[in-house]
């Protein structure tokens, strides 16, 4: 029997293992499976050997004060690699914690097979990883087809998959009377998937709906949890007294309330690229320690912080960063789009248009995990 070890660092990265790895449970039910996962990998029947909290962290002085915990996590998960001895590493996004534990493994046992999904970024920052990144990935899989020339001029073996956000998704139709009114119109809110960053950015979201209601009662506001920070979102919302707000985590429903909505307000991320090809309008907000966000400046090379702005080089979905991410600014633009519905249509145009340019022939994530089975088949 085939093995392979399923390494992801947080809970997106976690979904979108999750996407590949049920397509390669169709195509070859002959593998063992072990992880480093959370709720949507364990839904898939695999083990993960620590919960995925653990490693969570956002911003660098985050990762600084909690260096010993991660070096510590990345050994263990070396060791149960090694141990586990898989036919393939597959390893998801979160390059400072995969690729550490990838180069590590690889170090010890040349033979397991490394194959990385989701590239690290080099664009944006640290342009200079791909050398090293040669050195112990086997074959990178690109959600964006623009990345092949830097891992192209280092000869490193890539292919281009699509990013699995943007394809086109079944929505199992379900009632969402118990969840929404249908006298009120939603809007959906992703304060994003870590802790660290739900921490920070909602109470400013429910800020901006105090904002909302003091003016208009037609809007029912709903956030999209993941399983692991749903509770901890319920509780602060109980705090407020606002009868206007739900918050959930199943996935299908959040695709069903997300395509029924007339805005989004979310974190900055991925997330951004599923509300676009919903063909909802949306902002961006997001909010680092002052230290991270001057480290931030220094490293990067991009003007944006959103995919859609920087494939553009423009700012199609508007970005309301650190100042700008407040109560007061969020009500102010996200009022102004909907009182313009000219400036939504030419956002959903651009947007369709970017997307268009982005996406793969076929599956995303079936592609991915016939390339893993290609690796597995003598």
């Amino acid at each position: 029997m085939k093995k392979v070890f399923i390494l992801t660092g947080e809970p997106s990265g976690d979904k979108l293992a999750s996407t590949v790895v049920s397509k390669l449970m169709i195509q070859n039910f002959n593998i063992e499976y072990l992880a480093v996962g959370g709720t949507h990998i364990k839904k898939l029947g695999i083990q993960s050997i620590f919960d995925l909290k653990d490693i969570t962290y956002l911003g660098f002085t985050s990762v600084l004060f909690n260096i010993f915990k991660i070096r510590k996590k990345i050994n263990i998960t070396v060791d149960e690699i090694i141990k586990f001895n898989p036919d393939i590493l597959f390893s998801v996004d979160s390059p400072d914690f995969t690729l550490r534990v990838a180069e590590k493994v690889k170090s010890i046992n040349n033979n397991i097979k490394t194959i990385h999904y989701v590239a690290p970024q080099v664009w944006v920052w640290r342009k200079n990883r791909v050398k090293k990144i040669k050195k112990f990935i086997d074959h990178m899989l690109l959600l964006f087809n623009f990345e092949k020339k830097y891992f192209d001029e280092e000869n490193i073996k890539n292919t281009f998959v699509g990013h699995p956000l943007i394809e086109k998704k079944k929505i199992i139709k379900t009632t969402l009377d118990n969840l929404i009114s249908k006298d009120k119109m939603i809007i959906s809110l992703f304060p994003g998937s870590r802790k660290s960053e739900t921490n920070v950015l909602l109470p400013i979201l429910l800020d901006f709906i105090k904002l909302m209601n003091k003016k208009n009662l037609d809007y029912s506001f709903v956030f999209h949890a993941t399983d692991e920070n749903k509770e901890f979102i319920i509780d602060k919302v109980k705090n407020t007294n606002l009868d206007n707000i739900d918050v959930i985590s199943d996935e299908n429903i959040k695709n069903q309330v997300l395509s029924s909505s007339v805005f989004a307000v979310s974190k900055s991320g991925t997330i951004s690229l599923q509300i676009s090809s919903a063909n909802i309008p949306s902002i961006i907000i997001y909010k680092l320690s002052f230290i991270n966000f001057m480290i931030f400046k220094l490293l990067v090379n991009v003007r944006f912080a959103n995919i859609i702005n920087i494939i553009n080089d423009k700012e199609v979905i508007p970005e309301l960063l650190q100042k700008e991410c407040n109560a007061d600014e969020i009500y102010k633009t996200v009022t102004y789009f909907l009182k313009n519905p000219k400036l939504i249509e030419k956002q959903l145009t651009d947007c369709k248009k970017t997307l268009e340019g982005i996406k793969s022939k076929s599956s995303s994530s079936g592609e991915a995990a016939l390339i893993l089975n290609n690796y597995l088949i003598p």
